[in-house]
């Protein structure tokens, strides 16, 4: 075996180990404790309001949410546990594959972080370091093994750094089908990042600062034509601003698709908003409708 071959499995070897390591310290005891815990009463809950389509008001974003209810919906949890208070037992009630979605994400967290570091200094020992130190973080474990929005938001942002740095490293090959990859991936983490929670925004400021700095060194590469600036402009506004708003606006529309039917959010909108919502007292009254007042609401709905 040459020596390249023996790093090559070396650095797959110890990739797998810590993402079964990984793996192993986060689906340890999932099914337990078979009670409602700390945040599960909110998110379970509105997971559950998703499956029986009813609208409710919240401060963060969709998706999220959305996720954990359709993962809940294709495990067979049917929507009808209350989660009224932490303590509460599940009962017969499957909340085990909520748990697992979200668990999923929080050890996908760890390969992401070796490649990351491996990315930025190709060092096996520093990017096994790395990942080690998340893997036994006591937070992170607890964090990813409940029904919780932060499993899912760290995923999509440390996803975000992923793509940036995966990127950064295709600039000796503009354009090739590798480095659109990368950027879209970029873009499609970031927008995900910020519709789960908008503490998504400062992910997206990271990638824009270090953008920025990257299409300024190009603007200043005097073997780069003006064309090909004006190209690399292009592909990153339509893969990190176009793409991004564009998923953003996708997930609330979904959101607002989803439920249809009236809730404990109805209050915090319009009475033509109101009008939409089936078994809500003004569903199907006459409102005006013209197209100041849609925009309006999209705006609302958006922030």
């Amino acid at each position: 075996m040459s020596k390249e071959s023996t790093s090559d499995f070396h650095w797959w070897l110890i990739f797998l180990a810590l993402t079964f390591l990984g793996a192993a310290t986060r689906l340890y005891k999932i099914e337990e404790p078979d009670h409602v815990c700390w945040d599960e009463t909110h998110f379970g809950k509105m997971a559950s309001w998703y499956i029986n389509h009813t609208f409710f008001f919240d401060v963060h974003p969709p998706l999220a949410k959305m996720l954990i209810g359709l993962a809940g919906k294709v495990t067979g949890y049917n929507g009808t546990f209350a989660f009224n208070k932490p303590g509460d037992k599940y009962e017969d009630h499957n909340y085990l594959g909520m748990r697992l979605f979200c668990v999923l994400h929080g050890i996908c967290i760890i390969p992401f972080s070796f490649l990351i570091v491996w990315e930025l200094t190709y060092s096996l020992p520093a990017s096994a370091l790395a990942a080690t130190f998340i893997i036994f973080d006591v937070g992170m474990i607890t964090l990813s093994q409940y029904i919780l929005l932060d499993p899912i938001l760290m995923f999509f942002i440390i996803g975000s750094v992923l793509g940036m740095v995966k990127f950064h490293s295709q600039n000796n090959r503009p354009f090739s089908l590798i480095w659109w990859f990368w950027l879209s991936w970029t873009g499609i983490f970031m927008a995900c990042s910020i519709s789960v929670k908008f503490v998504g925004l400062f992910v997206v400021i990271l990638v824009g600062l270090h953008t920025l700095n990257d299409l300024w060194n190009i603007l200043g590469n005097l073997d780069i034509s003006m064309i090909q600036v004006v190209k690399h402009f292009a592909a990153r506004a339509l893969c990190l601003i176009i793409l991004p708003a564009a998923l953003y606006i996708t997930f609330f529309y979904i959101h607002l698709k989803t439920l249809y039917k009236s809730g404990s959010g109805d209050g915090f909108f319009s009475s033509a908003f109101q009008s939409q919502l089936q078994g809500n007292s003004l569903y199907h009254a006459n409102m005006p409708k013209g197209k100041f007042y849609q925009f309006v609401r999209l705006v609302y709905c958006l922030i």
